[in-house]
């Protein structure tokens, strides 16, 4: 067993069975040794990491395990860019005419990975809107002080213009109750590709007993195995049934029908959208809506491993080797924005937000992309529905009026 492995059989011996989310937290991101704190040696980026700290991470990419958007090339980024400038010069009038309530302008970036997206954004802006850059906070909310410091490594060009927060929303004890003091945010608040990372809990169907359980991780002679327990969510709370899944589908579904549930995206999004005083709430993922994940192609759920580029349904193989991902329910997401009085401008593929933006940019006179043959092959990459335009998604939601 690996340190990771170790970790978990140890807990599991300790506690008895564990909820898959638990597993899956280890595996990702248990300290030093979990799959998102790990590094593989990168000659190539070797030059820009602190010599006391691990060599850059290259999980994406072609020789990664898996590829991203970012990953295709800076179009992406440069696109971002390009809308998000044209949000925050919208926002500007509104937030200038009430400054001590509104606050700086800021970008906020939630899952930096290792920071190439950030860079792609704040290089096209330093050229294309250096006096809006002057006057904007870029921010990146990051839990691990390890992905920290890599992503300063890479950031050092933006040195002063960078800021970086452990959570975007720290917890505080009033009276009896914990609240969230979230961060005032006037701007814009984004991920790409964060919310598929976040461990889930897998439901069950007990066709039988006609009630739902939760698969669990035991030992069995030394290898980790599946095992059922009594549900460990509130299924009863009739909020989780309207913004998760249907779950009364449950009596005409075959016995082992599985669903994954990320509670911890729906709370994230939450303070997310309370932290948010006037400006956009955007996620770029691959998901589904509620519905979507009842079909009988789904029937073992979208959970899955990859690694060097294959995809494996042995999730609980090599914990801490290979990536572990869901897809993501987007219904959620735009439940809790709305409960937080946000309102969803858009749910739609990758494919039909970038060619928008794109559209825009070609009407400019001013060179504001340049559209390179590079660029294009990176752009039809992103957006043709065979490759990364269907598959992705995003969810734009907005506050119009600065919150009091």
């Amino acid at each position: 067993m690996n340190e990771v492995a170790e970790k978990i059989a140890n807990k599991i011996k300790k506690t008895g069975p564990i909820p898959f989310a638990a597993f899956m937290e280890l595996a990702l991101y248990c300290p030093v040794y979990g799959y998102y704190e790990t590094e593989k040696d990168s000659p190539a980026l070797s030059c820009i990491a602190q010599p006391a700290a691990p060599l850059w991470a290259e999980r994406t990419g072609r020789d990664g395990d898996y590829y991203t958007s970012v990953s295709v090339g800076s179009l992406f980024g440069e696109l971002l860019a390009f809308q998000f400038a044209e949000w925050l010069e919208q926002i500007a009038p509104r937030s200038k005419a009430r400054s001590a309530r509104a606050g700086i302008p800021q970008i906020v970036e939630a899952g930096a990975h290792d920071g190439r997206l950030a860079v792609d954004i704040l290089t096209w802006m330093r050229e294309q809107r250096p006096q809006l850059l002057s006057r904007l906070r870029y921010c990146i909310v990051e839990p691990s002080p390890r992905r920290q410091a890599w992503q300063k490594a890479r950031l050092r060009p933006f040195a002063g213009r960078v800021r970086w927060l452990k959570h975007l929303a720290a917890p505080l004890r009033g009276g009896s109750r914990i609240t969230h003091h979230a961060s005032r945010v006037t701007g814009i608040i984004f991920s790409n590709e964060l919310f598929d990372a976040m461990p889930v809990h897998r439901l069950g169907w007990d066709a039988k007993k006609q009630d739902w359980f939760e698969w669990a991780v035991t030992l069995q002679r030394g290898q980790f195995a599946w095992t059922r327990i009594a549900p460990t969510l509130p299924l009863s709370d009739p909020r989780f049934q309207i913004s998760n899944f249907p779950l009364a589908l449950g009596k005409v579904l075959p016995d082992g029908f599985t669903v994954e549930i990320c509670l911890a995206a729906e709370r994230w999004w939450s303070a997310a959208a309370e932290s948010l005083v006037l400006g956009k709430l955007l996620t770029i993922d691959y998901g589904l809506s509620a519905e979507e994940f009842f079909v009988p192609e789904r029937r073992e759920g979208t959970l899955r491993a990859y690694r060097n580029h294959q995809p494996s349904r042995d999730v609980l193989a090599n914990p801490g080797e290979q990536d572990l991902t869901a897809q993501v329910n987007f219904t959620a997401l735009q439940a809790a924005g709305e409960s937080a009085g946000l309102t969803t401008e858009g749910f739609l593929s990758q494919a039909q937000f970038l060619t928008g933006i794109a559209a825009r940019t070609w009407e400019s006179q001013a060179p504001i992309i340049q559209w390179t043959h590079q660029r294009r092959r990176q752009f039809q990459t992103l957006t043709h529905p065979q490759l990364m335009g269907r598959t992705f998604r995003v969810l734009v939601q907005a506050r119009a009026a600065i919150r009091r």
